[in-house]
């Protein structure tokens, strides 16, 4: 099973290796792309049926699934994916015709991370992938952070409210990160955005509050969901504990 860091959060290996992504699409087309070699970064393309990819997955992999299958719904390959205990925690973009907010609403709550409207294009796809690898491969701190009651291991990917683990997923969890770094701010839509590295996509701007959504219902499942704040019109705030 891959992490929770998913697709494309993972740690980099020793300096000098080569970090091997693979791109996962529905798309026939799609999936006879060419690699793209960045010498650090090797990103190939890749089918995916009905069933799954076959064969062993080994490296960190992006799904992009398309709203309209041969033999399924986009919905379904989602579930099917989150159900797979291989891409459980795996970065879903689901593929749709149009820009459909009823669509847009369903993708996610199938468990899509986020949404792009087709047809798919090579460089789009890349430029998507690695504005999230970018970030995540960038130095980081790995000292963990403590607000209270509230602890954040990044090295682990992982945080805790007095002890019990707060489930999420890598987006809701680098949100909770940073938030926690930036105590008692009130943080806009954009400034989230650009935390996560995903700044320049206009779509990221309206997927903010699912994943605010997301990270308080986990905070709520460890009674913490008091420190998650609205600030109608301006943003969210995590209150110090």
């Amino acid at each position: 099973m891959l992490p929770r860091q998913s697709a494309l959060t993972k740690d980099r290996g020793p300096p000098g290796t080569m970090d091997r992504v693979t791109i996962f699409a529905t798309d026939r087309e799609v999936a006879q792309f060419d690699e793209f070699d960045q010498g650090e970064v090797v990103i190939r393309f890749a089918l995916i049926g009905p069933h799954g990819p076959g064969g062993l997955v080994e490296q960190p992999c992006w799904f992009f699934v398309d709203w309209v299958m041969d033999t399924m719904s986009g919905l379904e390959m989602v579930r099917r994916l989150r159900a797979d205990p291989r891409f459980a925690e795996s970065h879903i973009t689901m593929v749709l015709d149009e820009d459909d907010p009823d669509e847009r609403r369903r993708s996610l709550k199938a468990g899509a991370d986020d949404y792009m409207v087709g047809p798919l294009k090579r460089n789009a796809m890349l430029d998507r992938v690695l504005a999230l690898f970018g970030s995540a491969v960038r130095p980081a701190a790995r000292t963990a952070l403590a607000l209270g009651d509230l602890s954040i291991n990044p090295a682990a990917e992982q945080a805790r409210w007095r002890g019990r683990p707060v489930v999420l997923r890598p987006n809701e969890f680098r949100l909770l990160r940073f938030m926690a770094e930036n105590p008692d701010r009130v943080l806009s839509r954009q400034e989230l955005v650009e935390a996560l590295g995903k700044a320049g996509d206009p779509n990221y701007l309206r997927t903010v509050d699912v994943w605010i959504k997301r990270l308080r219902m986990g905070l709520r499942d460890v009674d913490a969901g008091h420190l998650l704040r609205t600030v109608h019109g301006k943003g969210y705030v995590l209150d110090r504990p």
